[in-house]
């Protein structure tokens, strides 16, 4: 079979849904998508940030974007989320469990039993479940393809987010376990982020961050739109023999 890459990474017809979709490495992804052909369901936590990223996606790209509210740390609302994409969409195609969090703390001593949780449980616990409902839906329907957001920190972790780290060193993991449990006809794969521009680096201290970047071999953090093109090819029958893989995009991070 002659590969074209203009049918391989076309995505019209499908479904997305990307959570955490509203802002970040998920919006970018989301626009990404869409622009690819796909219709996607925006997911967050805030109804009216999903609203204003799905209008600016159906304004530029001319796809459907459907706004849904849902916090994917809470295990009880994910059959929810599902049924409610199912139910307006007949269909899902594309997951991207992007999703994540990483509160600030002083010391590892003033990590509270209820921040651990709280980011084990947007961070690992969500996508496990997503990951299980959608699974299983996309394997009765003949395929699909899941695609964790990972971190560089789940092999690189810095003392300031030690609990990050651990929940995405278990994504990591899951993304394995979920390949081999969903095959043959559901792919799943991780893409291992590192150190992204995104609204959150504007509280960054720019000369400690430059200076941090000096190590890295591209010596800068990655713009967003540089994440879309991994996404796009793990949504896309361009990565049709790709599961189980925890990809970098790290700008070539030690």
């Amino acid at each position: 079979m002659t590969f074209d890459p203009r049918q391989a990474f076309d995505l019209t017809g499908r479904v997305a849904m990307v959570t955490g979709g509203s802002r970040g490495l998920g919006r970018a992804i989301a626009f990404g998508l869409a622009r690819a052909g796909a219709d996607v369901v925006i997911a967050s936590r805030k109804l009216e940030a999903c609203e204003e990223t799905a209008t600016e996606i159906e304004r530029e790209t001319g796809r459907e974007a459907i706004p849904i509210a849902a916090h994917v740390g809470k295990w009880s609302a994910l059959d929810e989320l599902v049924e409610q994409v199912y139910q307006r969409c007949g269909r899902l195609d594309v997951l991207v469990n992007n999703a994540g969090m990483s509160p600030v703390y002083d010391t590892l001593l003033d990590v509270s039993e209820e921040l651990f949780d709280k980011v084990i449980g947007v961070n690992l616990k969500g996508p496990f479940r997503l990951s299980a409902l959608v699974g299983a839906r996309m394997a009765e329907a003949g395929g699909g393809s899941i695609i964790n957001i990972s971190s560089a920190a789940a092999v690189h972790p810095r003392p300031a987010v030690v609990p990050y780290a651990a929940a995405k060193a278990g994504l990591n993991a899951i993304t394995v376990g979920f390949a081999r449990a969903l095959g043959p006809s559901v792919r799943v794969n991780a893409i291992m982020a590192g150190t992204f521009l995104t609204d959150i680096s504007t509280s960054w201290d720019p000369a400690a961050f430059a200076e941090r970047a000096k190590g890295f071999a591209l010596e800068r953090g990655g713009e967003p739109d540089e994440i879309v093109g991994m996404a796009l090819y793990l949504a896309s029958d361009a990565s049709s023999y790709t599961t189980g893989a925890v990809l970098t995009v790290d700008g070539g991070q030690p």
